[in-house]
């Protein structure tokens, strides 16, 4: 036992340390009965109906639970490795891990977490990628204008900034969707002369989404500006992975699964990048089985056809069109589904079919016929120009019709002389 108070200062110092345990919130749930998005809700959390799932009552969430299991803003992880008492004594004298130094030091962990999800997975209304498809586009770099060049580098040191807010956190769950974000972006920014660097960032990305171990000191080169490689590197893999048994008694599997679809999809899309076909298809297909009994949500749905278009394109640019074309057909059915089901949502399966549409089109002029590549695109965009009509009327309605539930309106006229 350590030494007691003799003085009031002191008494008063180790009497502020205690805690008081009926202050304290309930424990966390077992790792086993977290279930994030994957459980439908019984009515909408949002108003509207494009979070109705398919082919069986409920509702989605929109990934907020899938969100709040990766981002663990209750530190949930830390109470169950800890301990309830040790992790509330080490919050209360601010030893958890967190950025001490810099612009956030004098933000709480909590906070800093906060800004960790702000940085993952905010997307400006200008951003290029703002969107839930993951369909590999080539970068043609050579007539873009400085202005996109520097958003598209601002995004990717956003990315790195995750990395390194991740690694302080200790939360390798953001470390890994971070470095998915990185090979992403690191796609965009630098089209084929980066995806080396943006494939070496997505196998790291699985590695700590995997069983095994991976080396944080290997993963914190990433977070540099222009990372360099030392050839006589030992790796000193001892981080166990986010689906590691030891792990798993702390968090649930499906965080691991998370990461692993979005780690995977964007492996496939630098391997696409350096023109390995066969691998790349082989890595996309190995999103198939994470996404079994997931629900048929628009959310849901945008992966697996964006891993279907993406396998359809890996056939179009080696094995001709009819491969291909099995799978955009697979795409553009997943959209005509929210189309016609009652309740779905319809402005994510046009978009769907649109997608699936334009690939084809690709497709076909890769293999020479050009005509009906032209035809299909040309009602592509006579499409996306009616679609985006429309969609701005329903929105236009919808504002209004929220407009007069606000005000109390109950189509009556208010008589002369009298205010509403």
């Amino acid at each position: 036992m350590g030494k007691k108070a003799k003085s009031n200062a002191g008494k008063k110092k180790a009497l502020d340390r205690k805690i008081d345990k009926s202050t304290l919130p309930p424990p966390p749930p077992r790792p086993e009965d977290e279930v994030g998005s994957a459980k439908p809700l019984d009515k909408p959390a949002l108003p509207g109906t494009g979070f109705k799932v398919l082919g069986e009552e409920g509702y989605d969430d929109g990934g907020v639970a899938d969100l709040s299991l990766l981002i663990d803003l209750e530190d949930s992880v830390q109470r169950r490795k800890r301990g309830e008492n040790e992790y509330f004594t080490a919050l209360k004298a601010d030893l958890l891990p967190r950025a001490t130094r810099g612009p956030m030091a004098k933000m709480t962990r909590r906070e800093q977490k906060v800004s960790l999800a702000q940085l993952l997975f905010s997307e400006d209304d200008d951003c290029e990628d703002k969107g839930p498809s993951e369909v590999y586009v080539e970068q043609i770099l050579v007539d873009e204008d400085e202005a996109t060049m520097k958003h598209r580098a601002d995004r990717l040191a956003q990315a790195r900034a995750a990395l390194r807010l991740s690694l302080l956190l200790r939360e390798p769950a953001c470390a890994s969707l971070s470095l998915s974000e990185l090979c992403k972006r690191k796609l965009t920014q630098a089209g084929k002369e980066g995806a080396e660097e943006a494939l070496r960032c997505a196998d790291k990305a699985i590695e700590i989404a995997g069983p095994g171990f991976w080396d944080s000191d290997e993963v914190q080169l990433e977070a540099e500006d222009n990372p360099v490689l030392d050839p006589k590197y030992e790796k000193n893999a001892t981080s166990p992975g986010l689906a590691n048994p030891t792990t798993l008694k702390l968090l649930p599997i499906r965080v691991s699964q998370l990461c692993m679809r979005s780690a995977l999809l964007q492996r496939g899309n630098a391997l696409a990048a350096l023109g390995d076909e066969s691998e790349a298809r082989s890595t996309y297909e190995r999103v198939f089985p994470i996404l079994e009994g997931e629900p048929r949500c628009a959310r849901v749905d945008w992966e697996r056809h964006s891993v279907h278009v993406n396998i359809g394109n890996t056939y179009a640019r080696t094995d001709g069109f009819d491969k291909a074309d099995g799978h955009y057909k697979i795409a553009e059915e997943l959209g005509s589904d929210h189309i016609l089901e009652k309740g779905g949502s319809e402005d994510d399966g046009r978009a769907m079919i649109l997608c699936a549409k334009r690939a084809r089109s690709f497709a076909l002029k890769k293999v020479g016929r050009m005509d009906e590549a032209k035809v299909l695109m040309g009602e592509v965009i006579k499409q996306k120009v009616a679609d985006d009509a429309a969609s701005a009327k329903r929105k236009e309605d919808e504002a209004a019709k929220a407009t007069e539930a606000g005000n109390g309106f109950t189509g009556e006229t208010i008589p002369e002389g009298t205010t509403a």
